[in-house]
């Protein structure tokens, strides 16, 4: 659980619903035109830039800015490290013993046994890391759209409570809630936008940032074992995908 997303998102909109609260309470902030206007229509405006599939897939990728496992690099350099001691000394077919929990390494780590080349291992991981940046900015682009959409949306349903009051100024009943309607619509759109879209789609590049470190790392990790370098040489330059404080703890620790 990404306790930084849940505390920012919770807090946001505890202090919105408050102000709204002290402001006359919640309930004249809510209008169902201004819902329908602006969230069902961001959603299917959204829609027609993708397909079906990619569109109901943005809410599992969505999750992932709330709950997501990654493995620290510093870990996968340890292992990595042991598994080529184990290499030097046993060769490749002593990595089949190894307990391996991250997919990807389990991946190069079975194409190493199987006897594969050193260029149809670099091919086959480029082309998996390819594949998973693609599907990372898939979703970080579906969450970007919605970020885009629902401000002008709301400049719609604005214009549309807008075109409502004035085509019935002499109706003073039906001015407050066409008002109504052109407010709303605005606030809920700079709500979505700000508070839900752009801060998921940050977090998920975060997310890709992440994982695209850790794999390229253990490709790096894998291939230099294939090529029989000698475990602390790959230790030493696996350290440079650690920021200069991890580097300087780990070599604290060491002495």
């Amino acid at each position: 659980m990404d306790l930084a997303t849940l505390i920012g998102l919770i807090g946001a909109f505890g202090f919105i619903i408050g102000a709204m609260a002290t402001s006359g309470g919640v309930g004249i902030f809510i209008d169902t035109a201004s819902v329908l206007i602006v969230i069902c229509g961001t959603f299917f405006v959204v829609m027609m830039k993708y397909n079906l599939k990619q569109f109901l897939g943005s809410v599992k990728i969505g999750v992932k800015a709330f709950i997501f496992k990654i493995d620290k690099p510093d870990e996968l350099i340890e292992q990595s490290v042991t598994m080529a001691d184990a290499a030097r000394k046993g060769g490749f077919l002593a990595l089949e013993e190894a307990e391996i929990t991250n997919t990807f390494m389990q991946k190069a780590v079975d194409m190493l046994v199987d006897g594969h080349d050193g260029d149809v291992v670099r091919d086959a991981l480029e082309k998996d890391i390819a594949l998973t940046e693609e599907r990372h900015k898939m979703g970080i682009s579906i969450f970007t759209a919605i970020g885009d959409v629902a401000p002008a949306m709301g400049m719609i349903g604005t214009l549309v409570g807008l075109v409502g009051m004035l085509s019935n100024m002499d109706d003073p009943k039906s001015i407050g809630p066409a008002m109504a309607v052109a407010l709303l619509t605005t606030l809920y759109g700079a709500m979505i936008a700000n508070m839900v879209a752009i801060p998921i789609a940050g977090k998920l590049g975060l997310r890709m940032a992440e994982e695209m470190l850790n794999r390229n790392l253990i490709m790096d990790a894998v291939l230099a074992i294939q090529d029989g370098q000698n475990p602390r040489v790959i230790e030493g330059f696996l350290k440079n995908y650690l920021s200069e404080k991890q580097r300087q703890i780990d070599t604290t620790d060491g002495e």
